[in-house]
């Protein structure tokens, strides 16, 4: 079976798991997360980055961060991962659920605006597939209704906007390192942070709510709980192993990247004829190869798909549910304006495996499949 999904491995992740312990040093913040931390910050030019357990984890301390309260509004798209709403809704938000554009499957952002209330406070866009949301517009919408902007960059590292870093243009942003991504430590996220001034309330919410941060620096003479916070560290032994694939990050980027071009010059022809839709990438914005989609005509000829490919040893899958269809959704969310492409295009859309170290011969045989279930 061609697995959809094979997480990194460079070669180097024991070495450094095995100097992390040999050093006695397996809990958080050590040497491993500081050099990972200060590798994405020279990476993405974010004031500060932090290393976090999940990219969850990261969304949760942006809604702490943006002081997100019983009652307030957080505007996002239905198409995605349940953790975007998570975030908010623990902090008694409501999720107010937008349509997306059909050529990106990213929140639309001229339906933005419409979506906005009294009770708003923020605007979370999703960057879907590693490609950029409209963020020129969705940032003039936040200036000039004073709301808050969390980027959920899960799928986003070593992406840009008109030369900017994906999690950088936000007042937040959040990164994930769980093994289905680019770059990986099994479960981890990090926290990008667009204002200096917002570093040392992130520490403290990081550090269980303690000012502890400062301790280590030796700016004090003792810590202790100065806020409400929780327990958002890696351990060192997860930051080990993502730190030797950000040393080679590059050399992935390449290898999905070429993978990522030979599925679109294979299925163009399927394209021309009609048959199928490819991933769209907008003027400005350059994305990281994170996955490869097709779009189907509809769900029916999806799941013939799917079907056709497990029956050649191929694994392909699809995402998501549209959170305001979901039991939770419902209660947690509502949706703002109709409902035009959120749930036809989810239905249409199926992924393709896609990862580092595809061969080229796993590869031929998909593309080989996916032309054969179009001609037959």
């Amino acid at each position: 079976m061609i697995p959809f999904n094979v997480p990194p491995c460079v070669g180097t992740e024991e070495k450094y798991i095995k100097d992390a312990i040999s050093k006695h040093k397996i809990c958080g913040d050590g040497e491993y997360t500081k050099k990972c931390n200060t590798w994405l910050e020279e990476k993405t030019g974010a004031a500060k980055v932090l290393l976090t357990t999940s990219c969850t984890h990261a969304t949760e301390m942006a809604a702490l961060l943006c002081d997100i309260k019983p009652g307030d509004e957080v505007i996002m798209p239905s198409f995605t991962f349940v953790s975007t709403a998570d975030a908010f809704v623990l902090r008694g938000a409501t999720a107010v659920f937008v349509d997306i554009r059909p050529d990106t499957m990213n929140i639309d952002e001229t339906k933005i605006e419409a979506a906005i209330t009294d009770k708003t406070v923020a605007i979370v866009p999703v960057h879907y597939a590693g490609v950029s949301c409209e963020m020129d517009t969705i940032m003039d919408i936040a200036k000039r209704h004073n709301l808050k902007v969390v980027e959920d960059a899960a799928q986003g590292i070593m992406s840009t906007y008109h030369g900017k870093a994906l999690g950088t243009i936000g007042d937040y942003g959040a990164f994930s390192f769980h093994e289905t991504k680019n770059y990986s430590m099994g479960e981890g996220g990090a926290l990008l942070i667009k204002s200096a001034d917002d570093v040392e309330a992130a520490e403290i919410i990081r550090e269980k709510g303690t000012n502890r941060a400062k301790f280590f620096r030796g700016q004090i003479d003792k810590y202790t709980w100065v806020e409400a916070g929780s327990s958002y560290l890696p351990s060192e032994l997860n930051a080990a192993y993502l730190y030797g694939q950000l040393e080679q990050a590059d050399k992935i980027f390449d290898d999905r990247m070429n993978s990522w071009n030979k599925y679109y010059e294979a299925f163009k022809p399927l394209a021309e004829a009609g048959k199928v839709e490819l991933p769209t990438i907008p003027e400005g914005c350059t994305h990281n190869a994170h996955m490869f989609y097709l779009k189907c005509k509809n769900l029916e000829e999806r799941t013939a798909l799917i079907s056709y490919a497990k029956e050649n040893d191929i694994l392909m899958v699809f995402h998501y549910i549209p959170l305001h269809t979901a039991p939770a959704g419902q209660k947690y969310g509502r949706f703002a304006g109709e409902d035009v492409y959120t749930t036809k295009e989810s239905e249409r859309l199926v992924r393709l495996p896609l990862y580092y170290g595809l061969t080229d011969e796993d590869q031929a045989k998909v593309i080989d499949t996916v032309i054969s279930f179009y001609n037959k």
